[in-house]
């Protein structure tokens, strides 16, 4: 991975009500990625090089203490720092709650966290089906992703499935063979279907993304299907 370990963060959000449910949080954006999603809106962070050192970061955070509940990691793809348990570990004594956001390509990394009860909640993004996975995310990690569905499963820690629609590359069909996939891995509970921000700056240049999707009933027995962004 390019760019300097000692500067992995790209940017700082210092709050937001949206990303951890009932939380107050800052986002660290991780700069660097393993997978090229099509779709993906975070072109200057996927290809960036960070620019702010953890160091600087826990000063930040040092000044949030009782004035934020959480922290989300997020990127690119945050586990792929060498460091990240370490710096996962300092936040988490810090008395904050930790999230995560990931692809789930790295199962190795995310058990230890979990064994080591270092984060709080996942946000876990279900790209596509084997079919198309390596088309969208220009990788091949369905296997590791499908490793840290079943781990997260397992565990009982709290996560969310959610997947970012494009209507040129994800359909309804797709998208009912991916709640079936779920189902099969005995996952319960909340699936968020993001809508693709049209007219946004992607890492590929795609055309104009459909919302009908969200016209179908795609909700089963155990998994509740919502709709995120128009």
């Amino acid at each position: 991975m390019k760019g300097n370990v000692s500067y992995p963060i790209y940017s700082i959000t210092p709050f937001t009500l949206l990303d951890y449910t009932h939380k107050s949080a800052c986002i660290l954006w991780f700069s660097g990625c393993n997978m090229r999603c099509l779709y993906c809106y975070n072109p200057e962070i996927v290809l960036g090089k960070g620019s702010i050192s953890f160091e600087k970061t826990l000063i930040f955070l040092n000044s949030r203490k009782n004035l934020l509940d959480a922290v989300v990691f997020s990127g690119g793809e945050c586990l792929l720092h060498k460091n990240i348990l370490e710096l996962i570990g300092k936040v988490k004594k810090m008395g904050f709650l930790v999230k995560i956001d990931t692809n789930g390509s790295k199962p190795i990394v995310l058990q230890e966290l979990i064994t080591k009860k270092l984060i709080d909640y996942v946000a876990l993004d279900f790209k596509a089906m084997p079919a198309h996975f390596e088309k969208i995310t220009q990788s091949n990690f369905f296997l590791p992703f499908q490793k840290s569905v079943r781990m997260l499963i397992e565990s009982g820690l709290s996560f969310e499935v959610r997947t970012t629609v494009h209507s040129d590359l994800i359909d309804k069909n797709q998208l009912r063979q991916m709640i079936q996939y779920l189902e099969k891995q005995n996952y319960q509970g909340n699936y968020y279907i993001q809508h693709f921000m049209n007219g946004a700056t992607t890492l590929e240049k795609l055309g104009f993304s459909s919302n009908e999707i969200e016209r179908e009933n795609l909700s089963s027995a155990n998994i509740k299907v919502h709709f995120r962004g128009k």
